[in-house]
C-alpha cells in the first residue's frame, strides 16, 4: 500500500535510531529534508534544530524527536549487560524486543529479557517484576563471561535503542513504538513542506525540534525572545477517563504540570471547529510536555499542545492517519490564522 507523504515521513524518522542523548541522525534527515525544499535550518548549542525562514518569529512550534531507550549500566557475570532506562519506558512491552547496541566503533544487536526467562527453568517467570534489577540486555555474540563482553569494546554509558516495529495497516492505523512524538514531529514537517518556502518567509513562526523532552529539560532554552506563542505538537491520549481517539487531533487544556493556556486553547478549538477538523479537548493526568519545559525554565509564553491521538503510550502504540492529517491540519490553521 501506497504510504502518504505524511506516513512516509513518519516511516523514515521511525527507522532511524533516537533515544534521548542520540538524536543526531533523526535531526540530519530532518535539516536535509527541509533544506533542500528551501527552509532554514541551524543547530541550538544544546543540539535542538531549528527551522525558520523569518526573521522576528511571534510563533513557534515544537516537537520533539528523541524516543525512550535504555543505556549500558554495567557487565553481569554470565556476559550480558544490565541497563538504566531512558526516559520511561514500560518494560514490559519492550521485553523480547531487539535492540541495537552503539558502542563507539561497532554497532551490535541484542534483546532485552528477563534474567531467568526460560520457562522449563523458572515457573514463575510470567510472574516476575519487569524492572532494571530483573532484566537484562542480552548480547547476540558468543559472550559468556564479562570479560568477553568487555572485550568486544563495549562499555558502561553506550546506548542501546529499540526497533521501532512500525506496520502501516490498509485501514490507515499505524502501530509503533515511539509514534510519542515522531507522529507530532511528521505532522509539522509535513506542515512545512505543505506551506513552502517562499510562504514561510512572510509567516512569523519557527519551529524547534527538540532532543531532550523524553527527560524534562527539551525546550527548557533555545526559543528566540522575540517569540511569545508556543504551541506544542506532540501526542493526545487514548485510555480511560480521557476523551482522545486516534482519529482525531487533542487539544490539551491541562496536564500534570498545570494548565495551558486559555486564550490560545479557545482560540485553537475555534479553529477546529472553523475548518472541521476533528478534534477533542482532553485532560492528561500524568504527562509533560516541552511546553512546560519552556514555562519552568521561565520563558515568557502563551503555551498550547496538540497531537494525535496515541493509544497505549510508552508501550506498543497505536494512532491513525486521520489522528496526524488533523494535528497537521490544526498546526496549519493556527499559522495561517490572524488573530
Amino acid at each position: 500500500m501506497k504510504e502518504p507523504r505524511i506516513i512516509s515521513i513518519l516511516h523514515n524518522l521511525l527507522d532511524i535510531y533516537s533515544p534521548t542523548g542520540f538524536t543526531h541522525e533523526a535531526l540530519k534527515y530532518i535539516e536535509k529534508l527541509l533544506t533542500k525544499n528551501g527552509i532554514k535550518c541551524r543547530y541550538t548549542n544544546k543540539g535542538a534544530l531549528i527551522a525558520c525562514n523569518h526573521k522576528k518569529p511571534v510563533m513557534a512550534a515544537a516537537a520533539h524527536v528523541d524516543t525512550l531507550g535504555l543505556m549500558v549500566r554495567d557487565f553481569n557475570k554470565d556476559g550480558t549487560l544490565s541497563f538504566t532506562k531512558i526516559g520511561g519506558p514500560m518494560l514490559q512491552a519492550f521485553e523480547g524486543n531487539s535492540v541495537k547496541i552503539f558502542s563507539d566503533n561497532h554497532t551490535f544487536t541484542g534483546s532485552l529479557i528477563l534474567n531467568n526467562p526460560a520457562v522449563h527453568v523458572n515457573n514463575k517467570a510470567e510472574q516476575e517484576i519487569r524492572s532494571e534489577e530483573n532484566m537484562h540486555i542480552r548480547v547476540d555474540e558468543e559472550v559468556y563471561k564479562d570479560e568477553e563482553t568487555k572485550a568486544l569494546g563495549i562499555q558502561p554509558g553506550d546506548f542501546a535503542a529499540f526497533e521501532s516495529g512500525f506496520e502501516y495497516t490498509e485501514t490507515g492505523f499505524i502501530k509503533s513504538h515511539f509514534l510519542d512524538d515522531k507522529a507530532g514531529t511528521s505532522a509539522i514537517i509535513d506542515a512545512l513542506l505543505t506551506l513552502g518556502a517562499e510562504k514561510l518567509n512572510k509567516i512569523p513562526a519557527m519551529f524547534f525540534f527538540s532532543n531532550y523532552e523524553e527527560v524534562g529539560h527539551g525546550a527548557c532554552a533555545g526559543i528566540p525572545d522575540s517569540v511569545e506563542e508556543l504551541l506544542v505538537v506532540d501526542m493526545g491520549v487514548v485510555g480511560k477517563n480521557v476523551t482522545g481517539r486516534e482519529t482525531c487531533v487533542s487539544i490539551c487544556a491541562k496536564d500534570s504540570s498545570g494548565p495551558y493556556d486559555y486564550y490560545l486553547r479557545k482560540r485553537l478549538v475555534e479553529l477546529a471547529k472553523k475548518k472541521k477538523i476533528p478534534y477533542k479537548i482532553d485532560i492528561f493526568p500524568h504527562y509533560g510536555s516541552d511546553g512546560s519545559a519552556a514555562l519552568k525554565a521561565g520563558h515568557d509564553l502563551r503555551v498550547g499542545l496538540i497531537g494525535p491521538g496515541v493509544s497505549a503510550s510508552h508501550g506498543n502504540e497505536r494512532t491513525h492517519v486521520k489522528g496526524i492529517e488533523a494535528a497537521r491540519d490544526l498546526l496549519l490553521a493556527y499559522l495561517t490564522s490572524k488573530k
